[in-house]
């Protein structure tokens, strides 16, 4: 009897764990960095501009969170910049695409979100029409990380004449980029868009 007394309470017990866990905001959602918050307001009217009211904010604040960790005086061990870690090749390229970037400040978050939000737009608007946003966005930012040369390589070395997703990931590698840096490519995308975005769920649209 009491065997069976101390297996209910138990039972119960799990039951009640169990429904105060699902009452709980997901921890994710509580590790948005405290530097981010400052930033908020500014991402979503820079994304908006671009991209229109249904701009994937949640994406691009999770990218900015992968990028430099919303440090606008970050530079990386190969000398990229500020919040959206550009290197000076490629900020003197997106000057050229959006006059608004002229000034080429990287360390300045208002250059730095423009330039984020408008390079992920270019590359998006190159991607295959007939994937989904999300993969849209996954090839996007493949091609922010490691180029879009290096992208469109792989999936003309797919030998497909319209490659999956899958396809094109699988030959990462296999043409001119080296197969050291596909771990870092790959995973890229899958940081962004399945481990980060959710902590930015609150902030706009994802993807």
């Amino acid at each position: 009897m009491r065997g069976a007394l101390k297996d209910f309470a138990l039972a119960v017990l799990l039951v009640a764990l169990c429904a105060l866990a699902a009452l709980l905001p997901p921890l994710a959602h509580a590790q948005v960095p405290q530097a981010a918050q400052q930033h908020r307001a500014l991402l979503v009217r820079t994304a908006h501009a671009a991209w229109g009211l249904d701009a994937p904010v949640a994406v691009f604040a999770a990218q900015v969170h992968q990028e430099s960790a919303w440090r606008p005086d970050a530079v990386s061990r190969v000398g990229a910049q500020g919040l959206a870690q550009f290197m000076p090749a490629t900020s003197r390229w997106i000057a050229g695409i959006d006059p608004a970037l002229a000034a080429q400040q990287p360390f300045s978050p208002a250059w730095a979100l423009r330039a984020l939000v408008t390079y992920d737009r270019w590359l998006y608007d190159r991607t295959p029409a007939h994937y989904t946003p999300r993969e849209r966005m996954h090839v996007a930012l493949r091609a922010y990380n490691g180029g879009l040369g290096h992208w469109q390589a792989e999936a003309a070395a797919t030998g497909a004449v319209r490659p999956t997703l899958a396809q094109v990931d699988a030959a990462c590698g296999k043409a001119r980029r080296a197969a050291v840096h596909c771990a870092e490519n790959l995973g890229y995308p899958h940081r962004i868009l399945v481990l980060i975005q959710p902590r930015y769920a609150a902030w706009g649209p994802g993807l």
